[in-house]
């Protein structure tokens, strides 16, 4: 009897662990009722609303292009006949109106007018050299080194000249006025004259 009861005992015990066994297995099996649901993750996706469309920024439309009409620049306006310009040149520490030519003291002196540019008036080809004060005299060097333009010699570009042919030009055309761009040296005696274009 003991060992028989042992033996249905030991069976029992047998078929309830293969129970449980199978029972766990069919907890966990997809579908049950004891599955929990699993999801999916989400995933972020932009959806084309979301993004900013063109219509959505801010527009900006080109800025106008300024016109002007205004002189372009580098050219001037002709001056009206008769008007006068709005500046006043200083003294010219370098420049003179040669008038005559004298050999007084033994030594080539001409007979000159220190002065300023003035302003050129309508249709001439440059301005005018205003003289100031009273003549006065240089003297100049026997081989001073100088130079001419019309009417000096027939050229509006410079050419050489000695000082015996502006002596003889002087003699023969006085007070014309004609200016110079001298230098002197260091004895105070014209050493170089360049005649200036003055129409």
């Amino acid at each position: 009897m003991r060992t028989q009861a042992a033996l249905a005992a030991l069976a029992l015990c047998g078929t309830l662990a293969l129970t449980a066994c199978n029972g766990d297995d069919e907890a966990g099996a997809p579908g049950s009722p004891a599955s929990p649901a699993v999801s999916a993750p989400a995933t972020a996706t932009a959806s084309p609303s979301a993004a900013a469309s063109p219509s959505s920024a801010p527009s900006k439309k080109p800025a106008p292009t300024a016109t002007s009409s205004a002189t372009p620049a580098g050219t001037k306006k002709p001056p009206a006949p008769g008007s006068t310009c709005d500046h006043k040149m200083p003294i010219s520490p370098d420049e003179v109106a040669v008038y005559r030519y004298t050999p007084e003291g033994g030594v080539h002196s001409l007979i000159i007018k220190h002065g300023n540019w003035g302003c050129a008036a309508p249709g001439m080809d440059a301005a005018p050299f205003e003289t100031v004060g009273k003549e006065t005299f240089l003297n100049i060097a026997e081989d001073a080194k100088i130079t001419a333009v019309t009417p000096i010699v027939a050229s509006p570009v410079s050419q050489p000249i000695t000082l015996q042919q502006l002596i003889d030009w002087l003699i023969a055309h006085p007070n014309q006025g004609r200016v110079f761009r001298y230098h002197l040296d260091s004895e105070g005696v014209i050493d170089w004259m360049d005649q200036q274009y003055t129409s």
